[in-house]
């Protein structure tokens, strides 16, 4: 089979496309063994993974007696898909960076919001609550995803006017 030309071939850029820091030796990658190709199918297969458990999970939060089904699919989408960067960048420094004093609020909000899902829909059983959990999921998650952004998080202060 010859090789496919055009700008998304990454098996024959590979070669000419140096090592960034995304791609720098990870000791859980040396353990593994995994290729830069492999870490980006890991990546690209938890994402949408996520992707997909979490879309199921949002349907079941709208149908009747499903609020279990939608915490338990929800969360483990949304914690798939953050286990994917760790394919990226390597599972023990991702833990450092989202520890890192510019994004430990966002990341503890985060992960507590993931929790609360779990409260809302198994101790209180609200789905207006489990729906403002995951609203602040999703805002903790994307400030968080800001910090890695130089002057993003600036930029939407300044949109908001704050």
């Amino acid at each position: 089979m010859a090789a496919s030309k055009g700008w998304f071939n990454l098996e024959t850029a590979a070669g000419t496309i140096p090592e960034t820091q995304f791609f720098e030796g990870d000791s859980a990658f040396k353990f593994l063994g995994l290729t830069r190709m492999q870490r980006l199918y890991g990546f690209g297969g938890c994402l949408a993974i996520g992707f997909i458990l979490s879309l199921l999970g949002s349907i079941l939060l709208f149908l009747p007696g499903q609020l279990g089904s939608f915490a338990i699919l929800y969360a483990l989408g949304t914690i798939i898909s953050l286990v994917g960067t760790g394919f990226l960048i390597g599972f023990m420094r991702q833990l450092k960076l989202m520890f890192k004093p510019v994004r430990v609020v966002a990341t503890i909000i985060f992960l507590a919001s993931i929790g609360l899902v779990f409260v809302g829909a198994f101790v209180i059983k609200s789905d207006i609550l489990c729906l403002i959990f995951v609203i602040i999921e999703y805002l903790a998650y994307t400030w968080y995803t800001l910090s890695y952004i130089p002057y993003a998080r600036s930029a939407v202060l300044k949109v908001f006017g704050m």
